[in-house]
């Protein structure tokens, strides 16, 4: 059996906001992984901790408060309401929203932790060199990061693919709205349509599957290159030490 058009529908509303979601995961995260890689401000602790909730938090809790905050008498749906002329809540950029906070410490943390191993030498050279901080990120710390940069993006584009509990709270399941294929697939099952439910099912898992292979697909070449380098490196001072004694 073939997808029917509301499934291949949910498919393309998914693909849609699991690709908008990680651009603006992107613009957002890299600056703040690289603030809290460096920074010593006190409320460190404090942002690290909100950004690692979603990692904790079941998703209705924060879809719940979401939710709530979407609510037009809320001061920023209300806002939202007149300056975009939409709602917030269910809406597809309610899902955005969502999907971004859900989604962030998927983003951040390992851009951090790949932040806080690049050399402060490295920079204050490049800074010596005449490159203000514009060129330091695109000739010093998107390549020297560029392996862990694809690796997130896979990362957090594969985690908005599977959501569930946050969309639907905020989302509401409208077919061709907010419907996406995690709740296209609930639908399926509940009405005991399991040969629709087996097809979603098996292109979710499909994507998923190869939105990992990338990730570990980079990062084992990423560990190659890094072992040649050092066997090469390790090579070079042996040569080096053989022919002093000479």
């Amino acid at each position: 059996m073939f997808l029917m058009p509301e499934d291949i529908t949910a498919i393309l509303l998914t693909l849609k906001l699991a690709a908008v979601s990680t651009a603006i995961l992107l613009l957002l995260g890299l600056p703040l992984a690289w603030w809290l890689a460096r920074t010593r401000n006190r409320i460190k602790p404090i942002i690290e901790t909100l950004i690692a909730l979603p990692l904790i938090l079941p998703p209705t809790v924060i879809g719940f408060y979401l939710l709530l905050a979407f609510s037009p008498d809320n001061w920023l749906a209300s806002y939202w309401q007149q300056w975009f002329g939409t709602s917030l809540a269910f809406s597809f950029s309610g899902l955005v929203i969502g999907s971004v906070i859900y989604s962030l410490p998927f983003v951040v943390q390992p851009m951090q932790s790949s932040y806080e191993r690049i050399p402060k030498l490295t920079l204050l050279t490049a800074a010596s060199l005449g490159a203000n901080k514009v060129d330091q990120f695109f000739s010093v710390l998107l390549p020297m990061t560029k392996r862990s940069t694809i690796a997130a993006a896979s990362l957090a584009f594969a985690h908005t693919m599977g959501e569930f509990g946050v969309v639907l709270m905020i989302g509401g399941n409208i077919p061709g709205e907010t419907q996406v294929i995690s709740m296209a697939l609930y639908d399926h099952v509940e009405s005991l349509a399991y040969d629709r439910a087996h097809i979603l099912a098996l292109t979710l898992l499909a994507m998923s599957f190869f939105s990992l292979l990338i990730i570990y697909g980079i990062d084992r070449r990423g560990s190659r290159r890094y072992k040649n380098s050092h066997e090469s490196r390790h090579e070079n001072n042996h040569l080096r030490i053989r022919n002093a004694g000479h």
